[in-house]
């Protein structure tokens, strides 16, 4: 790997870090707000108020499929992150092996 193209993919996989540490931090207040969802479903189910309940089925249901893309892009991010250090570590062995260098040096 030419040293232009290594700073490049660190670069990248740098970026590919921060997006996952956001998503992380996404993820876990998404996951807050489904509980909290669910927890004012309950309450209302309780209580008895069947308009309340209704609307808030429908604002758990968001809630979830909000996490759902969430995670989703997650998954992604961490995907793209290995396959970026996969092919960093494919290159760094190729270059050395054409150094003549076993790999174990």
């Amino acid at each position: 790997m030419h040293v232009a193209e290594f700073i490049v993919s660190s670069a990248r996989l740098t970026e590919l870090h921060e997006c996952s540490a956001l998503l992380r931090r996404t993820r876990r207040r998404a996951e807050e707000i489904v509980a909290e969802a669910r927890a004012l479903l309950a309450e209302a189910e309780l209580s008895g108020d069947a308009e309340r309940v209704l609307a808030l089925r429908a604002d758990v249901e968001r809630a979830r499929q909000s996490y759902c893309k969430v995670l989703n892009a997650y998954v992604a991010i961490c995907g793209r992150i290995t396959e970026e250090r996969r092919a960093i570590v494919e290159e760094q062995f190729a270059r050395d092996s054409r150094q003549g260098l076993s790999g174990v040096a």
